[in-house]
């Protein structure tokens, strides 16, 4: 009998489809039944080697080496992947298995995944490839049965492939040039470095902000407040004493109709920032309840960059608002809209996210309290998406009174639209009348203080990474920016787990912005421009985007990528004075004898803190492992002091025995030397 085996990107997908393929048959990391053997991954199995890999002397961080630049790539398993690895080779090795399908997330990353374990298996049977939006077991059943072939998704692959070895690129040689220079390790990262220089700019932003006051004469005329222009206390004291008590003349009435089209849908980054802006959700949060409910069929793929529908979905729009006023437990639209919810251009690989019909059959009440908010939330803008627009009047009337004009700007509501979903307070204005004149009940002047740029919020950010660099890119092209939407979230949590932005809570207990800390500031000082520009970044993504749509060559990327990095290593100058910028927290064993600074301890050695000295003790020093020495903070201490230390039991490679000896550290060339001395 022929077999199919389908690999998932994880067990709980792989236990859905056969539950509606009816595969019944466990086995130890795989089922079977039916014509299918179904198995997983546990989301990536295979990485990227490490530098030494290519090289035993890249174990060893020297910037003489740099740049490192793989000819060959190598990849490595991931720690706890080996057994799954084994089987998944194993089942494809059957002779009854006659097809492979990839399973794997309906994106770059599931693509990724799967052609690894499929090419390091050196398997060369059909694949195919299913690619559904959805849960629920209607559309697993309609994928399956129209599976793709596989190889029309090279380019999804070649662009997944192109942007780990990309950020292996930049993240293996910025990491080593930087901390070689600066003697400590700092983690430099491809889309973390902009989105970080971009937190610590608004900070910047914030801290040359110079408050200034400055002040407004309002006049009270039948309960309405009219506003001056902005002037200096003086200036204000004095129109105020002279308007007080005096008549109003209204100049000019100026009535307009503003028309506010309805909200998109949501694709993962919007709803993002408005789970962050309503719930208080971070990203990840975000993005982890999403997932949860899509494995649960009640929201469709959540990692999608569309806010549209495609124009063969129009005619379920209708039953979807209905759906989704049940869900968010609002009233259905007046009227439903259905093509401006719909755009086949703006449709990626995934639609915009909606809630499934199998959630209007199931029971919300037993959802978690978190999942539940985010798919109300999408319910509800859904109904906002297929809403008419909101029709309303502003008008604005201007007064003047001893020579000085005064405003006011009143709104009314002429058609709620899709604002039935989220009023808006409305400030009317009484019926006034060109000439008319109106008693002055009261004058004062009001102090204001110019505000600073706000702190990011995750959701600030996430629409600044967005939108970053998207101006210098072609306006025919869909535009990208720092990261994608299914990476957004893990930039700002490494960001936060990496200790270089902090997340601080506001009044509310709720909402949190983004401070950079310490070493976030300090890391973004010493960056050079490739490093903190956005627009690169964005360049970047956009060109991963025409290699997945097969208008770019991959290795065209890869060798602008070299070239970035090779003038980064051959250009870089350490920063002056940058030791400052980095407190240390080391213990210090001693004083450099080049520079005077001082030298103090970390896992790989002694290090001088001045880092265009460069002096270093390191621990792994052939001259040391050779003889079994083992460099402690004492015997480091001694060496600094003394310029030699007494060791007892130094191996002999020569004889193979064991001796005492004085070790003498020679300062006098480039990079230190040791030699013996016989006899304390």
């Amino acid at each position: 009998m022929l077999t199919r085996l389908i690999v998932t990107e994880k067990p709980s997908v792989a236990m859905r489809y056969a539950s509606v393929l009816g595969v019944k048959g466990r086995q130890d990391g795989y089922l079977e039944g039916r014509g299918y053997l179904i198995s997983w991954c546990f989301g990536h199995l295979w990485g990227l080697a490490d530098a030494d890999a290519y090289d035993p002397k890249y174990k060893k961080w020297n910037k003489t080496d740099l740049p490192i630049l793989p000819t060959t790539w190598q990849y490595q398993l991931l720690p706890g992947s080996q057994k799954q690895m084994a089987l998944l080779r194993r089942l494809m090795d059957r002779a009854d298995v006659t097809e492979i399908v990839n399973a794997c997330d309906p994106g770059r990353e599931g693509e990724l995944i799967f052609r690894n374990v499929y090419n390091l298996a050196q398997c060369t049977k059909p694949m195919l490839r299913l690619w559904v939006s959805s849960m629920e077991d209607e559309a697993i059943r309609e994928g399956f049965a129209h599976l793709r072939p596989g190889l029309a998704f090279n380019g999804v692959y070649e662009a997944a492939l192109c942007r780990a070895q990309a950020d292996w690129l930049v993240g293996i040689n910025a990491t080593r040039l930087f901390s070689t220079a600066y003697h400590r390790t700092l983690v430099i990262g491809r889309v973390i470095s902009p989105t970080l220089s971009m937190v610590v700019n608004r900070e910047q932003e914030i801290a040359r902000h110079k408050p200034e006051t400055f002040y407004r004469v309002c006049l009270t005329c039948e309960g309405v407040v009219f506003q001056s222009e902005k002037m200096d206390q003086a200036q204000a004291e004095a129109l105020a004493a002279q308007c007080a008590g005096q008549t109003a003349v209204v100049e000019e009435l100026r009535e307009t109709e503003q028309v506010r089209t309805a909200p998109a849908l949501l694709d993962l980054t919007a709803l993002q920032r408005l789970a962050n802006k309503q719930l208080g959700y971070t990203a990840q949060q975000t993005l982890d309840y999403a997932q949860s409910l899509y494995e649960k069929k009640l929201l469709t793929y959540p990692r999608t960059d569309s806010r549209y529908l495609t124009e063969d979905m129009a005619g379920g729009v209708p039953e979807l608002a209905q759906l989704c006023a049940a869900i968010a437990e609002e009233d259905p639209p007046e009227a439903i809209l259905e093509k401006q919810v719909c755009c086949n251009g703006k449709v990626t690989d995934h639609t915009a996210l909606l809630p499934t019909r199998s959630a209007g059959a199931a029971d919300l009440s037993v959802l978690p309290t978190p999942e539940l908010k985010l798919l109300q939330l999408v319910a509800h803008q859904v109904l906002l998406a297929v809403s008419p627009p909101w029709v309303r009047k502003e008008t604005e009337v201007t007064l003047s009174c001893c020579d000085a004009c005064f405003t006011a700007k009143g709104t009314v509501t002429t058609h709620p639209g899709w604002r039935k979903y989220q009023p808006s307070e409305e400030k009317t204005l009484p019926q006034l009348t060109q000439g008319q004149e109106l008693a002055v009940d009261q004058a004062e002047v009001k102090e204001g203080v110019t505000k600073p740029p706000a702190h990011y919020t995750e959701a600030s950010l996430l629409a600044a990474m967005e939108q970053a660099g998207r101006e210098e890119q072609p306006k025919e092209t869909q535009r990208r920016g720092i990261g994608t939407a299914a990476t957004r979230a893990g930039i700002l949590e490494r960001l936060v787990s990496q200790g270089f932005v902090q997340r601080v809570r506001g009044k509310d207990g709720q909402t949190a912005t983004l401070i950079p800390a310490q070493s976030g500031s300090a890391l973004a000082a010493i960056l050079p421009e490739p490093l903190r520009s956005p627009q690169l970044t964005a360049q970047w993504e956009w060109s991963l985007q025409k290699i997945e749509d097969g208008l770019l060559e991959p290795e065209a990327f890869l060798s602008e990528v070299q070239e970035m990095v090779t003038g980064l290593v051959s250009e870089f100058t350490p920063v002056e004075d940058a030791e400052y910028l980095f407190p240390s927290n080391r213990p210090v064993v001693g004083t450099c004898p080049r520079c005077g600074r001082e030298v103090t301890e970390s896992p790989k050695g002694f290090f001088c803190e001045n880092p265009r000295c460069r002096f270093a003790l390191w621990r792994d020093n052939r001259f040391f492992t050779n003889k079994q020495f083992s460099l402690t903070k004492e015997k480091a201490q001694a060496l600094l002091q003394r310029g030699e230390v007494f060791a007892e039991h130094l191996y002999s490679e020569k004889t193979g025995s064991y001796y005492d000896a004085t070790i003498v550290l020679d300062t006098s060339t480039p990079v230190p030397r040791y030699f013996l001395k016989y006899g304390q």
